[in-house]
């Protein structure tokens, strides 16, 4: 199966995020062992793309919402918890507890 992205094959899974982002991942994740200008450098850069692309974040979400869907969906198989029934002990009263 061939991982197309705006007309682009995507040659491994790195590669089809960095197009489906239209930015390298290392932007957002850094890179182990840079230095901090380079990382004050890689933020300031984040920072604007950021304020020049206010939904950047909402189709981020949205994007790793699909990829989950499609190679993860149990992952939103979810199911809620039973809460824990009340035990026959009482607890005491802000009144009792002051006296």
């Amino acid at each position: 199966m061939k991982n197309i992205v705006a007309g682009h094959i995507a040659a491994s899974a790195e590669e089809f995020v960095e197009l489906a982002l239209g930015t390298p991942v290392e932007l957002w994740l850094g890179v182990e062992g840079e230095s901090e200008m380079e990382r004050a450098a890689r933020l300031d850069a984040a920072r604007d793309i950021l304020a020049d692309n206010p939904d950047f974040p909402d189709r981020m979400s949205q994007i790793a919402a699909e990829a989950i869907e499609t190679f993860a969906p149990e992952l939103f198989n979810v199911i809620p918890l039973p809460l824990p029934r009340p035990s026959g002990r009482r607890r005491p009263s802000r009144k009792a507890a002051a006296a």
